[in-house]
């Protein structure tokens, strides 16, 4: 809760000289920065050409963390400091000046994490004003380094199929950096690792008490980073200012949204007042990136344990160009979150009575789902432990395990009020109430507790392998001072979103499989929703099939598809009647195909939340030629995405999976919602595949003709699509 991690003082490096640290840089290899500055490939296509190394100086007075893509220079005399931070992509020197490692806030006191100054001008920085700098007052002082392999941050045990099944690899750096005073026996470790297939740089660090009294980290600030500003504007722009081309996000994100952009808590781009050459008069440029919590954390570090901060991660990117940003953070999920490749095909069935769940088994079984869940509605409580509850709900996932199929449910945590004991404080009021959801439970409650330790029974003894937890924790701070596990509002956001995200991690190592419509992909969870009003789900059938259509076209631009959810509602969903329902399905097939088609063409899995999947044979031959073709293509639809035309239901609109690995390199999936067939010439852009000279390019599963690509590595040719229908083409 506490993130306080025990440790072994005998275990701990000692001060080691500064003739010892510079013989171990020593014996790291040479960097030659002039040989490679810029990458000589495209690590979307062939990032196993890259792999990270750790290297030193000509000097021998910094360590380099390099990979193709990226490297960073760390100065070790005379004293930790990041001195050159370079994009070998467009081979920019992305830093301008000199600083820390981060700060701390411990007892009421400021401290800075290593850190150089003496830098008269910040516009741009020279090797020689390097040399001239003196370590920065107040800061802990490096003593000495180690490098390893980077470990794991979240177990995933792997239960079922996913795109990717690989941990992600590289080195890492540990700077020992020693403290001053009343903190001589604490010490911070500094954790840099960089990726071996990625432009990504990842750093926390921990602080150990090896003193004999308790010590409290106030604050903390983990990055402070000063970047060329990419634009310089005079006054204050309208629109805002243009920010380092460069994505950064951590695993402490809470918010309550579905994506990362509103769940990012820890970005700041901060004004730098001692950069008195920008050109912009009133000093306003944000041109420093700090990464730190808002409030907190306010741990208690009691002596021989530990505190550690989040990670953060930095990934540059070498174009603005909108695909191909998506993509790199698209490829930064499926390799740094591969649990969220993993996208079973799933019922969200909305009953409980067992002549309904084995008829939903069966027809699972029969067309080719793989999952169950348990809906909202349904009258399932995980809370409820009793014997009888485990023991009737066992019996029906036994029931599934006999047919092959997995089965979960549904729990609402947030969004709802416990009691005033329990509930989050306001600290505007002093009341419950106020919070993102109007009214939430405290995650460090005793009620809190028993709530997880409820849910991780449930599934245990039940046998249930996936969680649908709806209202995940928003962030809500609490000012309460008599709930169990936090001490007052300073630590309450800190200590809570640990709380579930250690929950979450749990659930992760024991193959749990997890639906959560809030921002947690970072922390275990499986998928977050597309983003999506309930209400659209109300419109007639007709209009949802476009409304569908373009939130899969626009929710798919950062997320990779497997890693998000969509709906259909086979039965009434928030209103519309007999109008907005595909039931009875075998009256709607062609609603009912068409949203299957579209999300598995996608690669998104929707809540078919409904008692069903069939009600007539003729029903069950269409979802089982929909599951059927889905799994034939399952690895390219499963691939990265290229918009190709957004849906306006006034022409064609399409999406194309690209994945140069694959048998099949791309799969393009092409929509009329006209009704007439059209005749249309259109452009596949096949650079993302990875071929160069053709492409063996097939309708359907009709008979493959060779093309020659252009000199833009696209293929121009002519498709039919039938009245408010699809096709699609397979790229070889």
């Amino acid at each position: 809760m506490k993130r306080l991690l025990p440790f072994l003082l005998l275990l701990l490096p000692i001060s080691v000289s500064a003739e010892t640290l510079q013989q171990k840089i020593a014996a790291l290899p040479v960097f030659d920065e002039l040989a490679s500055t810029k990458t000589p490939f495209d690590w979307l296509l062939t990032p196993e050409q890259s792999s990270t190394g750790v290297y030193r100086s000509a000097d021998g007075k910094s360590i380099i963390l390099a990979n193709a893509m990226v490297w960073r220079t760390f100065r070790l005399f005379p004293n930790l400091a990041t001195t050159d931070y370079v994009n070998r992509m467009t081979g920019e020197r992305m830093l301008r000046a000199v600083g820390s490692e981060g700060t701390l806030a411990i007892d009421g006191k400021n401290y800075g994490i290593g850190g150089l100054q003496g830098q008269e001008e910040r516009g741009y920085l020279l090797e020689d004003w390097i040399e001239k700098m003196t370590s920065a007052d107040s800061s802990f002082v490096v003593e000495d380094f180690d490098v390893q392999p980077i470990p794991l941050r979240i177990p995933w045990k792997r239960t079922r199929w996913a795109l990717n099944t690989e941990d992600p690899q590289g080195k890492e750096i540990v700077f020992t950096l020693r403290g001053f005073g009343e903190l001589s026996e604490v010490r911070v470790r500094v954790h840099v690792g960089l990726f071996d297939h990625l432009p990504v740089i990842q750093k926390n660090f921990e602080v150990i008490n090896q003193s004999s009294r308790t010590i409290n980290v106030d604050a903390f600030k983990l990055e402070q980073l000063a970047f060329f500003e990419p634009e310089s504007q005079s006054g204050m722009p309208k629109d805002g200012f243009r920010l380092p081309n460069i994505h950064i996000e951590s695993d402490y994100q809470c918010s309550g949204s579905f994506t990362e952009r509103e769940t990012d808590i820890t970005e700041h781009w901060r004004k730098d007042p001692k950069y008195t050459s920008q050109r912009n008069y009133g000093l306003n440029t944000p041109c420093i990136l700090e990464v730190a919590p808002d409030v907190g954390p306010d741990q208690s570090i009691p002596s021989g344990a530990s505190f550690r901060s989040f990670t953060v991660f930095e990934m540059p990117f070498d174009s603005y160009d909108r695909e191909r940003k998506g993509l790199f953070t698209r490829r930064f999920y499926t390799a740094l979150a591969p649990w969220t490749t993993q996208n079973p095909i799933f019922l969200h069935l909305t009953s409980t009575d067992p002549f309904v769940v084995r008829q939903a088994v069966d027809q699972c079984a029969q067309t080719g789902y793989e999952m169950i869940i348990i809906s909202f509605g349904s009258g399932l409580n995980m809370e409820d432990i009793s014997e009888e509850n485990i023991q009737r709900y066992k019996q029906l996932v036994d029931y599934a395990h006999s047919k092959g199929i997995e089965m979960g449910c549904y729990s609402l945590l947030a969004s709802r009020s416990v009691s005033p004991e329990v509930d989050v404080i306001s600290a505007k009021t002093g009341k419950p109430g106020g919070a993102t959801f109007g009214s939430c439970p405290c995650l460090c409650s005793d009620w809190g507790e028993e709530y997880f330790t409820k849910l991780t029974t449930f599934l245990e003894r039940t046998g249930m392998s996936c969680l649908e937890h709806d209202g995940s924790y928003p962030g809500d701070f609490c000012a309460s001072v008599t709930h169990s596990h936090h001490k007052g509002l300073k630590d309450s956001q800190w200590n809570q979103f640990h709380r579930i995200a250690d929950f979450y991690h749990h659930l992760s190592s024991q193959g749990v499989y997890m639906n959560v419509p809030d921002f947690y992909l970072m922390n275990g969870t499986t998928k977050t929703s597309v983003g999506y009003r309930e209400v659209n789900w109300s419109l007639p059938r007709e209009r949802q099939l476009i409304h569908s259509r373009q939130l899969l076209y626009d929710c798919t631009w950062e997320n990779p598809s497997g890693a998000m959810w969509s709906f259909v509602p086979l039965v009434q969903y928030h209103g519309g009647g007999a109008a907005a329902t595909l039931e009875p399905l075998n009256e709607h097939l062609y609603e009912y195909r068409t949203h299957m088609v579209q999300n598995y063409g996608t690669g998104i899995q929707a809540c078919y939340r409904g008692p069903r999947l069939y009600d007539t044979e003729e029903t069950k031959l269409m979802v089982t030629e929909v599951i059927g073709w889905y799994k034939k293509y399952r690895r390219i639809l499963n691939s990265d995405i290229i918009h190709l035309r957004k849906p306006d239901a006034r022409d064609w609109d399409g999406i194309m999976h690209v994945n140069p690995k694959e048998k099949e390199r791309a799969l393009a999936m092409l929509y009329n919602p006209l009704s007439e067939d059209i005749t249309r010439e259109i452009t596949l852009p096949l650079y993302y595949t990875g071929l160069t000279h053709k492409a063996r390019i097939r309708e359907q599963e009709g008979k493959a003709k060779t093309y020659k690509l252009d000199n833009s590595r696209s293929v121009r040719l002519t498709v039919r699509i039938p009245a408010r229908g699809f096709t699609w083409l397979v790229v070889e």
